[in-house]
């Protein structure tokens, strides 16, 4: 089944979520994004300035202002916190309060930028895959460097990158940020046959111990852990529809402006060929692994290699 894109002269049905804090030069950039295709009903929810950082409360009044300078007919609703709440609780609270409201939407971080056919793409698939208890979430992002998975304009993943995401008010009530079912499932048969290579399976348990124990404030990775434990899948375009341009000194987590995950290209979308049946791409997600989570730095002989190549650099930095 082939569906044509929607042109961007009429108004995003399908709500979306801006979530902002202290960029007012990212968040014009996606602001703009957003304009173009005119949403009928857009969020914006906002974290509270920190009290130790030097102008951060200009920054992110501007921020506001910027994220709500809406020109064409649309239902505006805001969620601007008084108090820092930190990414984690700041970011998933804002998406609770969103599907409060809605049903289904798509999600934008101030620094996830979008292809116009992003927009079509997740309000698309949002309405074909409504009722299907298999599918959890739509994402903008393909990380396969220009490798084309199937025949269809998306394959289905069980990485719910969340660089521009869409998802259904019944998958994001399955959100535990505390990951409280962890300690049980990790000794599950269940866990070991959602990852059943073991180097894998090590990267995600040293991950989601750390964040069950409170040491990453982070609100994706309960957020996979959860889509996971409920067995979801995430449609993935075979082109990528969103490039993230905040890596940077001033971002969160993506600090390295260098980074080959910055400023990804972005490609066209222009019809979409659905898939007759969802079942999970293991080529495709083994070919994330490896090279979008380091994966394959984990596995002989890449592990030593690198290993390597960390002390003769320390031995050439003493050498100087």
């Amino acid at each position: 089944m082939t569906v044509m894109a929607t042109s961007s002269a009429h108004p995003l049905k399908t709500a979306v979520l801006f979530l902002v804090f202290n960029r007012p030069d990212t968040t014009t950039q996606v602001f703009d994004a957003i304009r173009r295709v005119r949403p009928q009903r857009l969020y914006v929810a906002a974290d509270g300035h920190r009290a130790d950082r030097a102008g951060e409360a200009a920054r992110v009044e501007s921020v506001r202002k910027i994220a709500t300078a809406v020109d064409w007919p649309c239902d505006v609703k805001t969620l601007f916190r008084d108090q820092n709440l930190g990414c984690k609780r700041a970011v998933s609270g804002a998406i609770t309060w969103f599907f409060e409201h809605e049903e289904k939407g798509i999600i934008l971080e101030d620094d996830c930028l979008p292809h116009p056919d992003f927009f079509n793409f997740c309000e698309t698939m949002l309405d074909y895959y409504r009722d299907d208890e298999r599918v959890d979430v739509i994402t903008g992002n393909n990380f396969q460097n220009g490798q084309q998975r199937g025949t269809a304009s998306y394959y289905f993943s069980k990485y719910n990158h969340c660089w521009g995401w869409a998802s259904w008010r019944r998958v994001w009530r399955h959100y535990q940020g505390d990951l409280s079912f962890w300690p049980d499932w990790k000794q599950s048969d269940e866990w070991r046959s959602h990852c059943p290579d073991k180097v894998e399976r090590h990267y995600w348990e040293k991950t989601f111990d750390q964040v069950h124990a409170g040491g990453i404030d982070s609100w994706a990775y309960p957020w996979t852990a959860c889509v996971w434990k409920h067995g979801g899948l995430t449609v993935t375009p075979n082109v990528n529809l969103v490039t993230n341009i905040g890596f940077g000194v001033d971002a969160t987590h993506t600090c390295d402006p260098n980074g080959h995950q910055a400023n990804m290209p972005v490609a066209a979308l222009p019809e979409i060929v659905h898939l007759a049946v969802a079942v999970q791409d293991r080529v495709a997600d083994r070919y994330v692994f490896d090279h979008h989570f380091g994966g394959k730095w984990l596995c002989w002989p890449w592990r030593w290699i690198r290993l390597l190549a960390r002390a003769l650099r320390r031995l050439k930095r003493c050498m100087v």
